[in-house]
C-alpha cells in the first residue's frame, strides 16, 4: 500500500503543531462525555471483548517492537518518516496504512483508537498531545518527553482527556518491582537511606561526547528530514550522524544515558517510597573536561548525578546517585566475592538494616533466611496488556502519565545539572531551579518555528 502524502488542512496543522487551549478543551469534554459541538473529538468505548484499533507512529526501532506485543489488536496504520528504516514493518503489517506525517495520519483515519509512540525523544510529547487532544489512548516509549515542561503537560492533559497512558519502561510490570517494594515495605532492609544505580553503556553502541559534525550530506529520498527534526532546531542531513540510533547522544533529539535508562532503573524504587520530587540534584560528568562546542551539542561519555529527596511522613530523607559511562559506586561489603558487581546496569539500594542489590538482598545467605516477603501487589498481567486494559474501561496501567510524567521530570533534571555542571535547588512544584537562573532555561526550550506543543 503506498504511503499518504495528501495535503494537510491548516486546521489540523494548527492542531497538531499550534494547538490552542481551548483545542484540548474540548477535547478533554468529549472523552469525559461532555460533548460541547458535534467535531469535537470523542473516544470510541471498546469493550473487553473488542480489538482496539491501533496505529504505531515511529516504528522503525522500538515502535515496531512495541506494536508486535500487541499482535492482538488491529494495527490499521503505520508512520514513518524513514520509510528505509520502517520496511520491516511495513512487511510485517501488509493491511495497515501508510504515512510519513502524524498528523495527516490523525486527520485523515478516523477509525484510529490508540497511538504507539516510538519517535526519537524530541518528537514524542507534540504528537502525544496531539493524539491526547483527538482523545486517543497513548502508548510513549521512554522517557515520557524531552523536557520538563513537556512532562508536566503531558501527564495534565491526559488526566483531563480521561485516556489511558502507558510509558515504555517495560520493567515497571516486572514480577522483580513488584518484589522490591514488597521487601521495602516489609523492612526487609530498615529505612531506605541511600539508591545508587548505573548503566555503563558502551559509547560505540551510545555515542557521546560529539562535536556537530560539518558539511552536509544529501536527504535520501526515504527520508523527510524535516519532519523528522520537528521541533527541533534545524540543522544539515549528514549521513550516519543521527539516523537511525544515534541521535540518542545529541541534546537536540535525545537525553543521553541516563534519559534512556532512567526511567526504566529508578521506576520500582520511586513507586516503592513515592519518592516525589528532589530538593536538589548535582552532577559531575566528563562534560568538564570538553569544550562548549562539545558540552552543547552532545551527553557527556560519563556521569555521575546526585539527587537529595526530603523526608516525607515516616519516611526519612533519601539520596539517588546516578552513575554511567562505566562509573560506579563502592562494591558493597555484604556482596559475595565470586559475584560480579557491575556491567551493563543495576541498582543497589542501602537500609538501615541491610543491602540490596537490584531486588534481591545480599548476602545470598541473607536472601535465603528472609525469604519471600508478605505479597502486597498484584502481579501485571504485561505492560502493553496492562495499557490495553486500561483502554478498555480497565485499571490504569502501572506507568501511567500520572506515574510516568514526575518519574520522567526527575531525569531530565538530572541532564540539566549535567549541562549546567552546578548543584541546582529544586522548586518541584513551581518547576523552577531557585539558584542558577539560567538553568530555567533547559526546562521549556523554544521548539522550531511552526512547532507548538499547544498549551
Amino acid at each position: 500500500m503506498g504511503t499518504h502524502d495528501s495535503g494537510i488542512s491548516r486546521r489540523y496543522f494548527l492542531m497538531g503543531t499550534a494547538a490552542t487551549v481551548g483545542g484540548l478543551a474540548s477535547a478533554s469534554k468529549a472523552v469525559a462525555g461532555e460533548n460541547p459541538s458535534p467535531s469535537a473529538p470523542k473516544t470510541r468505548r471498546v469493550s473487553p471483548n473488542e480489538k482496539l484499533n491501533i496505529a504505531g507512529i515511529g516504528v522503525g526501532g522500538q515502535g515496531g517492537r512495541d506494536l508486535d506485543n500487541l499482535r492482538g489488536e488491529n494495527v490499521v496504520a503505520l508512520c514513518d518518516v524513514d520509510d528505509a528504516h520502517a520496511a520491516p514493518v511495513y512487511e510485517r503489517y501488509p493491511d495497515a496504512k501508510r504515512y510519513r506525517d502524524f498528523r495527516v495520519m490523525l486527520e485523515q483515519q478516523k477509525d484510529i483508537d490508540a497511538v504507539v509512540i516510538g519517535t526519537p525523544d524530541h518528537l514524542h510529547a507534540v504528537v502525544a498531545m496531539t493524539a491526547i487532544q483527538l482523545g486517543k489512548h497513548v502508548y510513549c516509549e521512554k522517557p515520557l518527553t524531552h523536557s520538563i515542561y513537556e512532562a508536566r503537560a503531558l501527564a495534565k492533559a491526559a488526566r483531563e482527556a480521561k485516556v489511558a497512558t502507558q510509558m515504555g519502561n517495560q520493567g515497571q510490570a516486572s514480577d522483580e518491582s513488584r518484589i522490591l517494594c514488597e521487601l521495602i515495605w516489609d523492612g526487609a532492609i530498615g529505612n531506605v537511606r541511600e539508591i545508587h544505580g548505573w548503566c555503563n553503556r558502551n559509547p560505540s553502541i551510545s555515542p557521546r561526547g560529539m562535536a556537530r559534525p560539518a558539511g552536509e550530506s544529501p536527504v535520501p529520498s526515504t527520508l523527510d528530514w524535516d519532519l523528522w527534526l520537528g521541533p527541533a532546531p534545524f540543522r544539515p542531513y549528514v549521513e550516519g550522524a543521527y539516523l537511525p540510533f544515534i541521535w540518542r547522544g545529541w541534546w537536540d533529539f535525545g537525553t543521553g544515558v541516563l534519559g534512556d535508562i532512567g526511567c526504566h532503573n529508578f521506576a520500582a524504587i520511586f513507586k516503592a517510597l513515592n519518592l516525589g520530587h528532589p530538593t536538589s540534584v548535582e552532577a559531575t560528568s566528563t562534560a568538564a573536561q570538553s569544550p562548549p562546542e562539545v558540552n552543547n551539542e552532545s551527553a557527556p561519555i560519563a556521569s555521575i548525578v546526585h539527587y537529595e529527596f526530603p523526608a516525607v511522613g515516616d519516611r526519612p530523607a533519601v539520596t539517588l546517585t546516578w552513575w554511567d559511562g562505566g562509573l560506579m559506586p563502592h562494591r558493597p561489603e555484604e556482596l559475595e566475592p565470586d559475584r560480579k558487581f557491575g556491567g551493563g546496569d543495576g541498582m543497589l539500594y542501602i537500609g538501615d538494616k541491610g543491602k540490596m542489590l537490584n531486588h534481591q538482598l545480599i548476602p545470598d545467605s541473607r536472601a535465603k533466611e528472609y525469604g519471600p516477603p508478605p505479597k502486597k501487589l498484584p502481579r501485571s498481567p504485561g505492560h502493553g496488556v496492562e495499557w490495553i486494559n486500561a483502554c478498555k474501561g480497565g485499571e490504569p496501567a502501572g506507568s501511567n502519565f500520572d506515574v510516568a510524567g514526575p518519574l520522567t521530570e526527575v531525569v531530565l533534571l538530572g541532564n540539566i545539572a549535567i549541562r549546567t555542571g552546578k548543584k541546582l535547588l529544586w522548586d518541584g512544584p513551581n518547576m523552577t531551579v531557585t539558584n542558577v537562573p539560567e538553568a530555567n532555561e533547559y526546562i521549556n526550550p523554544a521548539y522550531r518555528e511552526g512547532w507548538s506543543l499547544g498549551v
